[in-house]
């Protein structure tokens, strides 16, 4: 396998004498005027960029490296120089990163990630919505061997993010020029770093109650190797994990067993020195931080420190500020006595909600109450009106008067149904009365007493029942002489029709 082996120890030894950030907040203004650019691909480094590179002895199409840290919100971009060291040439300040600080893991989280990442050629986008975009390569060999997802995390323009590291487009027209010039000149992959910040001593010492620390301890061995060797790391993955400049007899699997690995021993030299004074620098710091915890700041509460730089601007421009300025340190009193405050906070803000539903309640039964007051005022208010009218006579239903007009008419006497055969609608023959029936009574003595009843027939066919002899007379009318009296005759039975 490739693998880079240094020169000399005594080089090493120089170079980690020699790892400062001098030049950290050097060369970093932009003097890219974006309304003068026609065709933003195509964009020439300025002339004095190009005279800065010739200064610090870099050619233009020489290759390059990316490393971003999130808490200060950096984004750095090296060159190789003529002696194939790496030297810091921009020091871009990040306009937005979503999330907080830790490790991209799943499609959706808003993380943008953390971690080694190749890019080619094909990660360049001139035709990106955000104006340009090269594509992080996200997930790689690490991030696929540990189930992280995601999709299309982008170093882009607009200033404006969701898992991406977006820059202004000035910045973005020059990082973009940046790699095509690199690319140019024969590099097949730039490397980009992503880092949660500067992996110095004191910096791990003050993240070091973050859930993230192990994952962190692990990206820091890359880190160390750049600090010293000013060489971007050969990074392999292998048990799922970030292994750096390591030569190994066997292909490396992302996921499998790691095979046996040496480290060059001039690298083993300088990071042995390296370490010892790490340990003495974090054994300081844990002495400065004791008893205090970091509290990391929230992408809102990163946003509302920089929230005047929105201003005049379009609604997309949004930048995000960053984890320095935004965050604390606190001690474990001044953490508790936080905590006792928000939770007094949140009791108060549960009996006010508590409270306003209760008088919601009652006003809404308060208002019940009284539309029933109302309604039995209104009723009283109508019995009064009424028995007042009913005092003065008034109110009584009318009685109607006789009508002369009106004529009251006889109702005739209907024939039951069943003799419907008998269609008598001619008047009977007036017949003098007979004696049509017989009665038997019997005296005093038991003995039967025959009586004959006379039935009148009026001209109209009414009946008129004489009393028999012996029996009591009821008063009689006086004779009319349109009645005359007719003898009844028995009538047939309807079932004896066929007789005669």
């Amino acid at each position: 396998m490739r693998l880079t082996v240094l020169a000399a120890v005594s080089l090493l030894a120089v170079v980690a004498a020699g790892c400062t950030n001098e030049t950290l907040d050097s060369f970093d203004k932009v003097d890219v005027d974006i309304s003068k650019v026609s065709k933003k691909t195509d964009y020439q480094l300025s002339s004095a960029v190009l005279g800065k590179l010739s200064s610090m002895n870099i050619d233009r199409s020489s290759p390059m490296m990316l490393r971003i840290f999130k808490e200060e919100g950096r984004l750095e971009l090296w060159k190789a120089d003529r002696s194939n060291r790496y030297q810091l040439v921009r020091n871009y300040k990040i306009c937005a990163w979503s999330g907080k600080l830790g490790p991209k893991m799943k499609e959706g989280d808003r993380q943008a990630p953390e971690g080694f990442y190749p890019l080619s050629r094909a990660h360049m986008n001139p035709n990106s919505s955000y104006f340009l975009a090269i594509n992080t390569g996200f997930p790689n060999a690490y991030d696929r061997a540990n189930k992280a997802s995601g999709s299309h995390l982008m170093i882009h323009g607009a200033c404006s993010s969701s898992g991406c590291y977006s820059m202004t487009d000035e910045q973005m027209v020059e990082i973009f020029a940046f790699a095509r010039d690199a690319f140019n000149g024969g590099q097949s992959t730039i490397q980009l770093q992503a880092f949660p910040f500067r992996m110095t001593a004191e910096n791990m010492a003050r993240h070091r109650d973050n859930p993230n620390i192990e994952f962190w301890k692990m990206l820091k061995v890359g880190y160390d190797h750049f600090e010293l060797t000013k060489r971007p790391p050969e990074v392999n993955v292998c048990e799922k994990k970030y292994v750096f400049n390591q030569q190994a007899d066997k292909p490396f699997s992302p996921a499998g067993a790691c095979p046996a690995m040496t480290t060059p021993a001039a690298l083993e030299v300088a990071l042995g020195s390296y370490n010892k004074t790490y340990a003495a620098a974090y054994a300081k710091a844990m002495q400065k931080y004791d008893g205090t915890v970091w509290i990391e700041p929230s992408e809102a509460q990163r946003k509302a420190i920089v929230a005047d730089q929105r201003k005049g601007r379009e609604l997309a421009y949004a930048p995000t500020g960053n984890s320095l300025d935004a965050g604390k340190l606190m001690t474990a009193r001044e953490i508790a006595e936080q905590k006792r405050k928000a939770e007094e906070a949140e009791r108060r803000k549960v009996e006010a909600a508590e409270r306003a539903v209760r008088e919601a309640e009652e006003a809404k039964l308060a208002a019940e109450q009284a539309k029933i007051k109302e309604a039995e005022a209104f009723a009283a208010d109508v019995a009064a009106e009424k028995a007042q009218k009913q005092a003065r006579g008034a109110g009584a239903l009318p009685v109607p008067e006789d009508n002369p007009g009106v004529t009251a008419v006889e109702k005739k006497e209907e024939k039951p149904f069943w003799k419907f055969w008998n269609n008598k609608t001619a008047p009977r023959k007036a017949e003098p009365a007979a004696d049509v029936t017989q009665q038997s009574q019997q005296d005093a003595g038991g003995q039967a007493v025959q009586t004959t009843q006379s039935t009148a027939v009026t001209t109209t066919g009414q009946r008129v029942e004489k009393p028999a002899a012996g029996a009591v007379a009821l008063p009689v009318p006086e004779d009319n002489p349109s009645v005359q009296v007719v003898e009844k005759t028995a009538e047939k039975p309807f079932w004896k029709f066929w007789q005669k």
